[in-house]
């Protein structure tokens, strides 16, 4: 086995050069584990390039493990690669969330009182209250970011990491794509997954919010560095100054 790293929600280990072996950091994200095993077997046939298909190896403890997707993370993401992600993100919104919703995807639930508690900023309550009436209509993969678009060679190779994948707003998958990218990038995304101005400015909302979990999570894990990294984006993407409980 070769230890390859650990996210948020679980640790993975590649086993025998193929397999990526994936355990729950928490207990609460076991079920998110074995939901993606009933969820992805469905969903990858629909969508354009490679993405974890998991199969449960154990329940107690729960590990998945699933065919290793080729590539790496990209540092510096073409128009190419953009075309590739708009029309993998139009296909993945594509899908039929009644389907979805059989298989155990639903919303989330944002947690919008911890974000009042721990992160106090002026400004604050405003990006919130915008939170409010936005569409949950679409399954969405729900973490996209550049750690979990792989690629190779110029081109993308697979998309990873679908342990959020929820019934949400189609815009929170595309705030980092919009909004922290280049020009040449985005562009190219937003022209082939068809992205119109009210998509825009709904992704700015998503993108602005981002860093807020980084804050809770820093709390809950007791690290104050992982703390003072969120409020830093907090401060860079509101511009304002940042107090936090």
């Amino acid at each position: 086995m070769t230890y390859l790293g650990e996210g948020w929600d679980s640790t993975a280990v590649l086993v025998g050069g193929r397999w990526v072996e994936r355990r729950p950091r928490r207990p609460e994200i076991g079920p998110q584990l074995l939901r993606e095993s009933v969820v992805m077997p469905w969903l990858a046939p629909l969508l354009p390039l490679p993405v974890p298909v998991p199969v449960i190896v154990s329940e107690a403890p729960v590990v998945v493990r699933h065919e290793l997707v080729p590539g790496e993370e990209q540092h510096a993401l073409n128009a190419v690669q953009g075309r590739q992600l708009g029309e993998f993100l139009r296909a993945l919104h594509a899908a039929p969330v009644a389907e979805a919703v059989e298989r155990g995807a639903g919303p989330r639930r944002l947690p919008i009182a911890r974000f009042r508690a721990e992160v106090r900023v002026p400004g604050g309550e405003e990006l919130l209250a915008r939170l409010d009436g936005l569409p949950a209509d679409t399954l969405v993969h729900g973490d996209l970011g550049p750690e979990h678009v792989l690629g190779r060679d110029g081109a993308l190779t697979g998309v990873i990491d679908f342990g959020d994948l929820h019934v949400g707003d189609a815009a929170i998958d595309l705030a980092w794509a919009l909004h922290s990218t280049s020009p040449e990038f985005a562009g190219a995304l937003a022209e082939a997954y068809g992205v119109t101005r009210e998509l825009r400015e709904r992704a700015l909302i998503w993108h602005r919010l981002g860093p807020w979990h980084e804050v809770l999570y820093g709390n809950d894990i007791g690290d104050p560095e992982v703390v003072e990294v969120g409020l830093a984006g907090v401060r860079d993407r509101l511009g304002v100054g940042v107090t936090h409980g």
